[in-house]
């Protein structure tokens, strides 16, 4: 059918934004044909779910190339002169070149535009339901408002995005029509825009808490959808911005950001959410830290409970990984050596290096109290360094050779619908086959998830008992349905057995030649070649099983195999390689790498505790509601505790404190794109940016030589507190208002 012109522009609208998001009025002005309007979507159930769903469209994804824009990292792809990295760190950019499609779209994909269009379809959203009513829709008035509340939520996380990139930026909350006056257009301050971005998560934990309303957690097949604990998140990190030192503008204070951060941090508590502290087996991760990166959220926290919104699904292995790893791509962000100075000694808490006495940081000033040896620099280090950084000799593979993958998918046998067969369902859980005719065959279940199996790992494997031999049997391998030819071959025997025997067939090689294995395929089980045979069968089977042998340690020394080189992408460029988000069992054939959260519980603790310590002190214990009573010192130590590290100790002196908080909070959230706005809001771009330093190690005998090295960058300058604003914008603004909205220092 074709699309009427209004629907046209409609979704014009959605896709490109409104007012100076375009200078595209003119199609504003085409005429309406009567078929489609914005009042007709918000008339039915389906419309108004459907307009919903297009407002989650702008949520932000996760990652961690940001982390290389950062002094937690040197980006292996800073070799190459056209990269964003390279441009960055020779301060190349100017605003035009900013957001071409090879730059910035390479960690953030040109946010202005692409969260603004988020917060249009929310405006839209919001100012429609005003008149949208439970019987004219046929939903509940929990259904409504918690829509509602939804879209508050996603338009303040949308503002939330903007606001840290860019600063003072315009502020809508309703659509703007085309006849709308661009004169009286201004960048809101920051205190403005959080203002708004606080009462949108006020309106949203408005709406009640009924089952199907706007709750703390969501139900099955809700993955991504907004809830309380989110608009909680948001405030937590919105009123953090607003105190720190590059974004306050006097409207809100420390004592604001402790009260607010404070509730929803107990909230959160009070509902469920809890850090994560399962302990693992030690051939699947170091410790609970470790665990958490690898482990994947599910959507109802039955296992992970601190994941307070999911985000994107990583593949360390290739994109940030070992070139001795079959299939890895680039090295990607490479730890830097200040990073790993900030990880402290796990016997005393104390950090090794305090500091250094040249600008360029290759003198450390080494920590004697802390128990550090220079020469053996990797032992006793905190349990999160051995989570998060790939160091030379670090083991590459944990637990002991053996078993690497024992991966069991259960099928069972259709009881219709196959060829010149019975079948029949015992109570033991068995199934008795009788054949009653030529070619008989019988379809098993559908694998309920893939087998991602490397080479030669693929088993059936089964118990069966039969009066008389079947030599000719056959399996066909289904996706879903058989097709001719694809099969085992009718060479398959089952010997007379009177007792349950077992049975296996190696059909990795099948598997692999047919592409089967994915969610949803089967087999066609071929049972003889004729009538007046029968089969029990129980415990079927698909079997994917792989065998380990022990793999060399980790060595980027100069000349091995994964060492430091500055020519290809491929290797590390400060002696390091990203471990967090990794599973060791990773590779071509299996991505079971973790997942960088959008917010977390651990964020919102450490939140708390800077806004707390700088209130009121690191020691004074405050309320913060639920029946919860908290100090800033007993907040970190919470994080502390999970790590694995001593506690900080009572009486810390708040510049004390302040130093041993931000150590921590680079730590614990290493690579979760929180360094790159954390130095700036503290305004400390200038100091941690400049320098950059890695680990040269070169063989000596049985040991080795450590040698700092360093690359300097031209980004640590004021220009890069914020992103520049889009040219086009800029231009469009200042014939309209006069005045320039760009950014400092961008041109």
């Amino acid at each position: 059918m074709m699309m009427t012109m209004k629907k046209y522009i409609i979704l014009l609208w959605i896709v490109l934004g409104a007012g100076w998001m375009t200078s595209c009025n003119d199609m504003l002005e085409l005429q309406n044909d009567g078929r489609t309007t914005m009042e007709d979507v918000f008339k039915t159930r389906r419309g108004v779910r459907g307009y919903l769903n297009t407002c989650y469209n702008n949520r932000p994804s996760t990652g961690f190339s940001q982390s290389s824009l950062t002094d937690d990292a040197q980006d292996a792809d800073g070799i190459f002169g056209n990269s964003l990295f390279s441009y960055w760190y020779a301060n190349g950019f100017s605003a035009s070149f900013f957001f071409s499609a090879d730059n910035l779209s390479t960690t953030d994909d040109q946010p202005w535009g692409f969260y603004y269009q988020g917060i249009r379809k929310c405006n839209v959203f919001l100012a429609n339901m005003v008149n949208v009513n439970t019987t004219t829709i046929l939903a509940t008035e929990g259904e409504l408002t918690s829509w509602v509340a939804q879209a508050h939520t996603l338009r303040a996380l949308y503002y939330l995005q903007l606001v840290k990139r860019y600063g003072a930026i315009p502020l809508l909350t309703e659509s703007y029509e085309t006849t709308h006056d661009y004169t009286g257009d201004r960048r809101a301050p920051v205190g403005e825009v959080i203002a708004q971005i606080l009462s949108d998560c006020d309106a949203a934990l408005a709406a009640p808490q009924l089952p199907e309303g706007f709750s703390w957690r969501v139900s099955a097949g809700q993955r991504g959808i907004m809830t309380r604990a989110v608009a909680q998140a948001i405030r937590s990190q919105a009123i953090l911005l607003a105190a720190s030192p590059l974004y306050t503008d006097g409207t809100y204070t420390w004592a604001d950001a402790a009260r607010i951060s404070g509730e929803a941090l107990s909230g959160c508590l009070a509902n469920g959410y809890e850090l994560f502290t399962d302990d693992p087996a030690p051939d699947i991760a170091q410790n609970a830290y470790a665990l958490y990166a690898i482990t994947r959220s599910d959507e109802q926290q039955a296992y992970d409970k601190e994941t307070i919104y999911p985000g994107s699904v990583v593949a360390v292995w290739q994109t940030a990984g070992i070139p001795s790893t079959p299939g890895q791509v680039t090295a990607g962000p490479c730890p830097s050596q200040e990073l790993v100075d900030s990880y402290e000694m796990q016997a005393t808490g104390e950090p090794p290096v305090t500091g250094y006495t040249d600008a360029q940081h290759l003198q450390p000033v080494l920590n004697p109290s802390s128990g550090y040896d220079p020469e053996n620099p990797y032992e006793g280090r905190a349990p999160r360094f051995y989570a998060s950084i790939y160091y030379n000799g670090a083991p590459r593979q944990l637990g002991e050779a053996g078993m690497g993958r024992d991966d069991h998918f259960p099928l069972s046998i259709e009881t219709s619908g196959g060829n010149s067969i019975t079948v029949t369902a015992q109570a033991d859980g068995s199934f008795h086959i009788e054949t009653t005719g030529g070619d008989p065959w019988i379809y098993t279940s559908a694998l309920t998830g893939p087998l991602n199996a490397p080479p030669g790992t693929v088993f059936i494997r089964m118990e069966y008992r039969t009066p008389k031999a079947i030599t000719n049997a056959e399996f066909f391998f289904a996706r879903p349905d058989a097709a001719g030819g694809v099969e085992t071959g009718e060479n398959l025997t089952f010997p007379q057995a009177d007792d349950w025997t077992a049975w296996e067939l190696d059909i990795s090689d099948w598997a692999a030649q047919f592409e089967w294995g994915a969610a949803g395929h089967r087999l066609r089980f071929d049972v003889g070649n004729g009538g007046g045979f029968t089969l029990d069968v129980r415990n079927m089977e698909v079997v994917v099983q792989t065998f380990l042998t022990p793999a060399a340690p980790v060595e980027t020394y100069v000349g091995a195999t994964d060492g430091i080189t500055v020519a290809d992408r491929r290797t590390t460029r400060t002696g390091y390689y990203l471990r967090k988000f990794n599973n060791w069992k990773s590779g071509r054939d299996n991505n079971a790498d973790g997942e960088i959260r959008l917010f977390r519980l651990a964020e919102l603790y450490l939140n708390f505790a800077e806004a707390a310590s700088l209130s009121q002190g690191p020691d004074a214990a405050i309320s913060l509601g639920n029946g919860l009573t908290l100090s800033a010192r007993e907040a970190v130590n919470a994080i502390r505790t999970r790590a694995g590290m001593p506690p900080f100790p009572a009486g810390m002196t708040p510049d004390a404190f302040e130093k041993k908080y931000r150590n921590e909070r680079r730590v614990e959230l290493a690579f979760e794109e929180h360094r790159y706005f954390d130095v700036r809001r503290w305004k400390i771009l200038e100091q941690s940016e400049r320098y950059i330093t890695g680990m040269r190690i070169t063989q000596d005998g049985n040991g080795f030589n450590y040698q700092r090295i360093g690359y300097e960058r031209a980004s640590g300058i004021e220009k890069y507190y914020f992103y520049p604003l889009p040219l086009t914008e800029v231009n469009k603004m200042q014939d309209h208002t006069g005045a320039n909205w760009q950014n400092p220092g961008w041109n």
